[in-house]
């Protein structure tokens, strides 16, 4: 269960999430016709090794990602990964030069988007997720495309400050991302993440967020108890808060951003990807999900 103030590496806690993400995103690449493409998950999946590198050579035949779920889960990332790309290479084609992965994770955009001259990366997360991001990536070898500049800091805490001692400009335009960040931060954490996004954000900023409707009260306290007995092999529901502070297009939109959300099974089949059925547990997960994009005013 998750306490205040709680820290974690690569492979504990929310830290192993990105780890199961950039598992995902390996197993969409080796698809015969992939809707994204990264390269580098491939490469953190080896740098930690075990069962996340085995499921990549069809090891692994339990791992969860071999499962229906698992099946669902990859389309999930693949389709998630293109709206987000699509949404960042926009950004840098409207002229932003500042861009902010909040929770960065195993985001290797950084090395792997075309980012035009002149374009600074500032990757916030946990100082350990960072330090395996960092040391992965150096031992293989690939040049960054933009400057990277990492902040080792706690989303709960004094974030803007930490972004602004890093050269952050807020007079200039920057491109924000909050992917598959909202559902482990309290409802009050996510209030400070928005207001802090808003107060730094220039005009002609842009925004991207992963967010989701909360559950039932009684179907998530049912999914976390299984989990906590041991029934269910995702860990997941141990991890998250069911709480939400406001729709991101919603609360950005009453502030001056023109904000659209796209529901996740829309974006799905867009791609020609399917959609899960809703009584499984992969339309339990999809059905709430929206991606939400937005250009501050």
């Amino acid at each position: 269960m998750r306490t205040e103030n709680d820290t974690w590496d690569i492979n504990t806690s929310v830290g192993s999430t990105a780890l199961f993400v950039a598992t995902a995103r390996a197993l969409e690449a080796q698809k015969p016709n992939p809707v994204a493409i990264d390269p580098y998950a491939e490469v953190f999946c080896r740098a930690a090794g075990g069962d996340w590198a085995a499921v990549l050579d069809g090891g692994a035949p339990d791992h969860p990602l071999k499962t229906e779920f698992g099946e669902h889960f990859v389309n999930f990332q693949g389709a998630r990964t293109r709206y987000f790309d699509n949404y960042f290479q926009a950004a840098a084609a409207a002229g932003v030069r500042q861009i902010v992965l909040l929770a960065a994770g195993l985001d290797s955009r950084g090395y792997r988007l075309p980012w035009p001259d002149g374009t600074v990366v500032f990757e916030l997360d946990q100082p350990q997720v960072l330090q395996f991001k960092r040391e992965a990536l150096a031992r293989h070898g690939d040049a960054l495309k933009a400057e990277r500049r990492e902040i080792a800091v706690d989303l709960r805490s004094d974030w803007p400050q930490a972004l602004r001692d890093n050269g952050f400009d807020p007079s200039k335009p920057s491109a924000w991302i909050a992917e598959g960040l909202l559902i482990y931060l309290p409802a009050a954490a996510q209030r400070q993440l928005f207001t802090g996004i808003d107060s730094l954000a220039a005009p002609g900023s842009h925004l991207a967020v992963e967010e989701s409707v909360p559950l039932d009260t009684d179907a998530f306290e049912a999914k976390r108890d299984e989990e906590l007995a041991g029934g269910n092999d995702r860990t997941f529901f141990t991890l998250v808060y069911n709480e939400q502070h406001a729709p991101a297009h919603q609360w950005f939109g009453s502030r001056g951003w023109s904000a659209v959300a796209t529901p996740l099974p829309y974006q799905l089949r867009s791609l020609g990807l399917p959609v899960p059925a809703a009584d499984t547990d992969a339309g339990f997960m999809t059905g709430n999900i929206s991606l939400v994009s937005a250009i501050k005013d």
